[in-house]
């Protein structure tokens, strides 16, 4: 088990489990422990046999494991028969590199989004399991406290697209600007919505998060049973791990061929793309350079929460050369 001297939900400082501020946004302000009752199904075959039948009731899409668990009094465990979990276990995910680092990886990023640049993110932290392997938990925010689901439709569902009607690819061929009409015409309250879908786009391109494809953005029903952005999930530097384009769909910002100065020398998206992608939804240039204004600048947060993150030495140096490319070529121009 590593030594905790940060909290493994909100990274802060001086504390060797979960801290207060995290079991009441994460686990409804029960004291759980940042251990599981689980070994890793590497180590143990009755573990491994759990987390099979598991995942046969798992309902989440997506290529990485994932587990369905529920708190039980104050202890996290796997759903059973019947069950409908309230949180996804993120365990370490094979072929990629740096495998052991994605958990804290996924970790730290969703962490910066909200604490550094306000994003609205599923309630997360780091657990471990009992040989002090690390995995990533994140609350589940379709499901009511009753038990009962949201509504919530991902934006492949939204545009028609899945593999049977447009190939293996589907959640990849598609433009950001196109995913904004599309939240445009779901999505009563759009104006207001619009400005939280343009700072996520900015931000994953800041952290090269390059898995935000149309499966990872969603809109969530509401109490007046209308829909709107959900909270931002997924969210990880994905070039730690592979070597993937700037941006995870495939067409870009823009679905025609617009492309600025910058991006005709360097290839690059610079400020001048950003400006243009924020008119194209709909956003004036004051509002627009206010909600740029926090990405362009050197945030010391960033670099305070790296270094308190789960993440091995060099992979801390790796996630902040990437951050810093990133954040000079945003204000490329």
């Amino acid at each position: 088990m590593p030594k905790i001297k940060y909290c493994p939900g909100t990274l802060a400082e001086g504390f060797d489990t979960y801290s207060k501020a995290c079991l009441k946004k994460v686990f409804c302000g029960k004291k759980v422990s940042h251990v599981l009752p689980y070994n890793p199904a590497q180590l143990s075959e009755e573990d491994a046999e759990k987390f099979l039948e598991n995942r046969k009731r798992i309902s989440i899409s997506g290529v990485q494991e994932k587990l369905s668990l529920i708190l039980d009094k104050n202890k996290l465990r796997l759903t059973r028969e019947g069950e409908r979990g309230t949180y996804i276990l993120k365990p370490s995910p094979r072929d990629l590199k740096k495998i052991d680092q994605v958990p804290a990886n996924e970790h730290l990023t969703m962490q910066i989004a909200r604490q550094v640049y306000g994003i609205n993110t599923a309630e997360n932290a780091l657990i471990f399991f009992e040989n002090g392997e690390p995995a990533y938990i994140t609350k589940r925010f379709d499901v009511k406290e009753n038990g009962v689901k949201w509504g919530k439709e991902d934006f492949a569902a939204l545009s028609g697209k899945t593999s049977e009607n447009a190939g293996a690819d589907f959640k990849y061929e598609y433009s950001y600007e196109e995913l904004a009409e599309l939240l445009q015409q779901f999505v009563p309250a759009y104006r207001i919505e619009m400005e939280k879908f343009f700072n996520l786009v900015v931000f994953n391109y800041l952290f090269s998060n390059g898995d935000a494809h149309l499966k990872n953005f969603s809109v969530l029903e509401t109490q007046s049973g209308d829909y709107i952005l959900s909270p931002a999930y997924d969210l990880i530097n994905t070039r730690i791990h592979v070597d993937d384009t700037d941006f995870a769909l495939y067409g870009g910002l823009f679905k025609d061929n617009f492309k600025s100065d910058v991006m005709k020398k360097t290839s690059l998206a610079g400020l001048e793309d950003f400006h243009e992608f924020a008119k194209r939804l709909g956003i004036s240039a004051k509002r627009r350079d206010k909600l740029l204004g926090p990405f362009l600048v050197r945030q010391a947060v960033v670099e305070a929460l790296v270094q308190r993150s789960f993440l091995n030495d060099s992979t801390k140096r790796s996630y902040l050369r990437h951050y810093r490319t990133r954040r000079n070529q945003l204000n490329a121009q």
